[in-house]
């Protein structure tokens, strides 16, 4: 009884702690009908469908803090009767954009932590440096907003200041925009629907005058091919592959 009674003292679940464990403490605030804030991308790559079934038998809404989830939710706001095309999730690329395979061979811990554009967590910037980060956010996506394999595109856009993107079936496509900066999105899940005044930095299109964007190498970034491998496989390999990444990121 006091376990119960101490689940009613919140009204949302801010999902944020890392990995697989972030699973089953957000399972136990859906089955106890609180809104989720989801932070945890390895929670819907590793059992998205659970999850998600979960969310809709008790009427759980789940909003995304990830700054792409939350640009791809912002930009389908009001848009629920029109048929999304394609989503394009944005990635900065990382600490090793354009680098070729024989330079990453001898990459060290400090190297991979130092993000360009992002201060991060030490697993999700080693996830960045590798691109694996935006192959688990693939798999997030589709489950987040019940997209095919092929509805789901990456494109390296070094500014980071493109979230993501939105094309729908009429060609019209919708871009959510910002400074890179996790007090935006993480501010936009908490207040939903609502949008809160504040005194954060806005963005400068002065500053940021050239946006570019270029397809992903796969040759080099092999995680994200593998990712992309798995969500098109689907059943338990992105599972498998989550837990493979884990032990890997905690090695290196």
């Amino acid at each position: 009884m006091e376990e119960v009674a101490a689940m009613d003292c919140y009204d949302m679940m801010l999902a944020a702690i890392v990995g697989f464990a972030g699973l089953k403490p957000t399972l136990r605030a859906i089955e106890n009908k609180k809104a989720i804030a989801l932070a945890n991308k390895e929670t819907l790559v590793v059992a998205g469908d659970i999850v998600m079934d979960l969310a809709v038998q008790n009427q759980v809404p789940i909003i995304p803090v990830d700054s792409e989830h939350s640009a791809i939710f912002q930009c389908l706001v009001g848009e629920s009767r029109n048929k999304i095309e394609k989503i394009y999730l944005t990635a900065s690329g990382g600490p090793f954009l354009g680098r070729k395979p024989n330079f990453l061979v001898n990459v060290k811990r400090e190297h991979a932590l130092q993000h360009p554009n992002w201060q991060m967590g030490a697993k999700i910037s080693i996830d960045s440096a590798t691109l694996m980060n935006k192959g688990l956010e693939m798999i997030e996506a589709k489950w987040l907003f019940n997209l095919e394999p092929d509805q789901i595109e990456v494109l390296v856009h070094p500014q980071s200041a493109i979230h993501s993107m939105v094309q729908f079936d009429d060609g019209s496509v919708k871009a959510q925009i910002g400074v890179p900066d996790m007090k935006l999105p993480i501010q936009y899940a908490l207040a939903f629907p609502y949008r809160i005044p504040n005194e954060y930095p806005r963005f400068s299109f002065k500053k940021f005058n050239t946006l570019t964007f270029e397809e992903p190498d796969l040759r080099t970034f092999r995680n994200l091919e593998l990712s992309i491998g798995a969500l098109q496989k689907g059943g338990n390999l992105p599972c498998v592959m989550n837990a493979a990444n884990e032990i890997a990121v905690y090695a290196f």
